[in-house]
């Protein structure tokens, strides 16, 4: 899929305003990894398709009685602060909050929320420093291994929580390895951005 299609698909998706603040974000995020890495700078030419469009596909995955969302790791924004651009707009009792660790990067998610009006909390401390959090809804993308992030989230998912991870290819292993130790179950979406990655809706989860 090309960035411009990408980017008009998105655009059929959302309102006029939203579609203008996630421009706004794109515009910063390229003037801000000029001078910190917050994506793979092979990626800046697909922005629309590997960050934002990528991105925005969990929201079709919301449960409707969501009211909390953890995203774990958000790095430049991206699941987390993509989705909540869009949660202001169709998810407005939806609480977001993104765990960044890199003081830096949290700087950069601070001011591109702040640029776009959207109420956000950003916590800038490690995972394994978070209180328990209780979210209905944990996220991930490019973080960490299957079973680490299930190590990570399952101190603060609520009670009938989900997790929504982004994967690669080799998803397949890390999933057999994840259950190894974890019971879940799990739904296996393909992205819509990319035919050998998939994005993994996890129910259920409890250490074996």
């Amino acid at each position: 899929m090309s960035d411009d299609a990408s980017k008009a698909q998105l655009s059929g998706r959302v309102s006029r305003e939203t579609f203008e603040r996630l421009e706004r974000y794109a515009d910063l995020l390229t003037r801000w990894q000029k001078t910190i890495n917050l994506v793979a700078p092979s990626t800046l030419n697909a922005i629309w398709t590997r960050h934002m469009l990528d991105s925005a596909q969990l929201m079709d995955h919301v449960p409707v009685t969501a009211k909390s969302w953890l995203d774990l790791g958000s790095g430049g924004g991206f699941p987390g602060l993509v989705c909540a651009v869009m949660a202001a707009e169709t998810h407005p009792d939806l609480s977001i909050t993104l765990v960044e660790a890199d003081l830096r990067k949290a700087a950069f998610l601070r001011e591109v929320a702040r640029q776009m009006g959207i109420s956000v909390g950003i916590m800038s401390r490690r995972i394994e420093d978070l209180p328990p959090q209780k979210a209905d809804i944990v996220s991930a993308r490019a973080l960490a291994p299957l079973v680490s992030l299930c190590r990570y989230t399952a101190p603060h998912l609520a009670e009938h929580g989900i997790c929504l991870f982004q994967k690669g290819v080799r998803y397949q292993d890390e999933l057999e390895t994840a259950q190894s130790d974890w019971h879940m179950t799990c739904q296996i979406h393909t992205s819509i951005t990319d035919p050998d990655a998939v994005l993994l809706k996890i129910e259920g989860l409890r250490h074996a």
